[in-house]
C-alpha cells in the first residue's frame, strides 16, 4: 500500500483509541468467561496494536498509538486487578441516553495497579515511527473517592495518593520514549455541566496542575491535554456547554500541548476565537479535523477547509490536527468499524497536507 502523503509543516497526530478488531473482542470475552488464559488473552492484544500501528504507518501518519488495543477503557486502565472497587460510582449521562459508571473507591489506599508505560512499550516494539501515549488525567480518577468518605483515609490523604501515582503514570512514558503524553480530560466540559459555577472544573484544573508542576519546563513541553465533550457510542456527555465557558480555565493547565475537539462543534469559529484568545504564548493546539461521532467520512478537502478556517484565528506555526477524540474510549464500543476509523484519519493527514501547502508550509 502507499503511503498517504504525511503533512510536512503542520503536524497531525491520532488522538488515542482504535476499534478493536473482532479477534480481540472474542479474545476478550473468552478471557472474562475464562475459556482462554492471560497469555492468549496478551497474544490476541499484541497482534491488534501490531496491526493497528502497521495500519497508522500505512496511511502516512507520522505520529502513530497502540490504539488503546489493551486498554478496558481509557478512562479505568489503573484500575485493572485492584479488588476495593464498588460498581456504583458516578454516572455519566450521554444524550442519547446512555450511561457509564465509574467504580468506587472502598478502602485505601489508591494506587495504580497498571501503568500507560507497559501499553507504549508493546506499541514501540513494533513502530518505526513516533508513539505518542494518552493517559488519563488525575481529575478523572479523583472521583473514585466517595462523597461521604472513607473510614481511616481523608481525602487529602486519597488526593496524595492520586497525585503520586499520576506523576509515575506520566513519568514512565516520558521515561520510555514517548513523542508526547496526552492527558485525557473529557471531564473538564462535563464538570461545567454538572457545576455551572466552575468551582468543580476549578478543582479539577488544580489538581492536574499539582501533578504537572512536579515536571520540568522540558517535559511539560512533551505533556498535552486533550479535551472533548465525549464520545461514545455516537453520543457525547456535555456537547451543549459552550468553549467560551470552558477555555479559560482549560488554558491555565501547565502544559505544553492541547488537543481541542472541532470537528463536531456547532459553532466552530467562536470556539476559535475563544482558543485564539486563551492559548497560552508557549503551547500548540491540535484542532480536532474528524469527528468520530459521524459515520460519514470527511473528505480531504473538508479537513483542508477546517485547517485553513483555524489559520485564520489561531498563530500557523502553532497549529496541529488531529481527531476529535478516540474513535472507542471503552473497548465493547462498537459504534464505528475499524475500516471507517482508518478512513477518517486517512482523511485527516491527507486534509493537513492539502492545508500545509495552502499556507505555505
Amino acid at each position: 500500500m502507499t503511503p498517504a502523503p504525511a503533512s510536512a509543516g503542520i503536524p497531525t497526530e491520532p488522538i488515542g483509541s482504535i476499534p478493536r478488531p473482532p479477534e480481540l473482542l472474542a479474545a476478550m470475552t473468552a478471557h472474562a468467561e475464562g475459556r482462554i488464559g492471560d497469555d492468549a488473552l496478551a497474544t490476541a492484544q499484541d497482534q491488534a496494536v501490531r496491526d493497528t500501528v502497521r495500519r497508522l504507518e500505512d496511511i502516512g501518519s507520522p505520529v502513530v498509538t497502540d490504539g488503546e488495543q489493551a486498554k478496558p477503557s481509557f478512562a479505568t486502565y489503573p484500575l485493572t486487578g485492584l479488588d476495593q472497587l464498588a460498581p456504583d460510582g458516578v454516572v455519566i449521562p450521554f444524550a442519547d441516553g446512555h450511561q457509564r459508571r465509574l467504580p468506587r473507591l472502598t478502602a485505601p489506599p489508591l494506587r495504580y495497579a497498571v501503568h500507560a508505560d507497559s501499553y507504549l512499550r508493546a506499541a514501540l516494539r513494533h513502530a518505526t515511527v513516533p508513539v505518542k501515549q494518552a493517559v488519563i488525567a488525575p481529575s478523572a480518577l479523583s472521583l473514585l473517592y466517595p462523597p461521604d468518605g472513607i473510614d481511616g483515609y481523608p481525602r487529602d490523604a486519597f488526593l496524595d495518593d492520586l497525585t503520586a501515582g499520576a506523576e509515575a503514570d506520566i513519568r514512565g512514558c516520558l521515561d520510555a520514549g514517548a513523542h508526547v503524553v496526552q492527558l485525557d480530560f473529557t471531564e473538564a466540559r462535563l464538570a461545567l455541566k454538572l457545576d455551572p459555577s466552575g468551582a468543580l472544573l476549578e478543582e479539577f484544573v488544580t489538581l492536574n496542575n499539582r501533578v504537572l508542576e512536579r515536571f520540568s519546563a522540558a517535559d511539560r513541553a512533551r505533556i498535552g491535554v486533550h479535551t472533548c465533550p465525549g464520545g461514545d457510542q455516537d453520543s457525547t456527555h456535555s456537547l451543549d456547554v459552550e468553549y467560551t465557558a470552558l477555555l479559560p480555565g482549560l488554558m491555565r493547565l501547565d502544559a505544553g500541548v492541547f488537543y481541542v475537539q472541532l470537528a463536531g462543534e456547532p459553532d466552530p469559529d467562536k470556539a476559535l476565537g475563544a482558543l485564539a484568545d486563551h492559548l497560552p504564548a508557549h503551547a500548540r493546539v491540535f484542532i480536532g479535523v474528524t469527528d468520530p461521532t459521524d459515520p460519514r467520512v470527511e473528505t480531504p478537502e473538508e479537513v483542508r477547509d477546517r485547517v485553513l478556517a483555524a489559520a485564520r484565528h489561531l498563530p500557523v506555526d502553532r497549529l496541529g490536527t488531529c481527531d476529535d477524540c478516540g474513535f472507542s474510549p471503552f473497548a465493547d464500543d462498537t459504534s464505528t468499524s475499524r475500516d471507517t476509523a482508518f478512513a477518517k484519519i486517512r482523511s485527516r493527514i491527507e486534509g493537513t497536507a492539502l492545508a500545509s501547502r495552502e499556507l505555505g508550509r
